[in-house]
């Protein structure tokens, strides 16, 4: 097991805490009113985004969560109850969440298959296509918090599988990072306390693009009808009467797979 999932973990128990005490009175399990003052501004607004974008769209066939971590969209978002989910994960990661999920759950969920990969090293399409993946279904990938920690082949070779790997109409949405944060952390408080404890987390930036290249960045590898925010955007229209800022150097960006498959191409 990788240091990183003891932070990693935390975080992500808090938020689903924090998630939770906001659902109406008489509809929430519980409410814990110190969850959210543990979340960092920037990842409780990124679930969030990510949980109202992810699965707008109609027509899916399937969704693949890339990184999924101790999240689970698939159990508590009841459209995808109906779908194909793929939790693709570093397989140490996925084992630990296997052992938690099998002491929670009577059963595991039909619906979802557990694909362990570590997307530094290892195929994505190998292990997904040997998984029951369906290269020619409409797929949604949600991507959260991973490609910061990954190399720009790692980055690409993910990017070049979701283009060439699956059916027209699929999308994909994912967060990043602005790429001088990565060596300059200035008053980038958020990128400032992943460095100071990345010896127990195990994490490294690694990866960013420039929020205003992302949708070239995009289009030269196939994509079209990229939508792109970032932080300013995000705190306007989820945190404006919070005091919690959202980093400025971060983005959240939604793009199609187009209709007719094209080649892609790297910079």
């Amino acid at each position: 097991m990788r240091k990183r999932q003891t932070s990693i973990s935390a975080l992500g128990i808090a938020t689903v805490r924090a998630l939770e005490s906001e659902r109406p009175e008489g509809d929430r399990l519980y409410v814990d009113p110190y969850a959210r003052q543990f979340i960092p501004g920037w990842l409780y607004t990124l679930i969030k985004v990510f949980d109202r974008m992810g699965y707008a769209a109609e027509g899916l066939d399937q969704v693949v969560i890339l990184g999924a971590g101790l999240d689970a969209r698939a159990l508590r978002i009841d459209a995808l109850k109906a779908l194909r989910v793929f939790e693709v994960d570093h397989p140490a990661s996925q084992a630990s969440k296997l052992r938690k999920l099998r002491k929670i759950l009577i059963a595991l969920p039909d619906h979802v298959t557990y694909v362990g990969v570590d997307l530094n090293t290892q195929s994505l399409e190998t292990r997904l296509l040997g998984s029951g993946y369906n290269p020619a279904a409409r797929t949604g990938f949600v991507w959260q918090g991973v490609t910061q920690y990954l190399t720009p082949d790692a980055v690409d070779a993910t990017l070049a599988f979701i283009t060439n790997r699956s059916g027209p109409g699929s999308a994909v949405v994912f967060d990043y990072i602005e790429p001088f944060v990565l060596t300059d952390a200035g008053s980038h408080g958020e990128v400032r306390r992943m460095r100071r404890f990345r010896w127990l987390s195990g994490e490294t930036l690694t990866f960013g693009i420039p929020i205003t290249k992302i949708e070239a960045f995009l289009t030269l590898r196939g994509f079209v009808n990229v939508v792109n925010v970032d932080g300013p955007w995000l705190q306007a229209h989820y945190l404006a009467d919070r005091r919690q800022p959202v980093a400025n150097n971060y983005g959240i960006v939604w793009a199609r797979v187009p209709s007719t498959s094209r080649p892609t191409a790297r910079a």
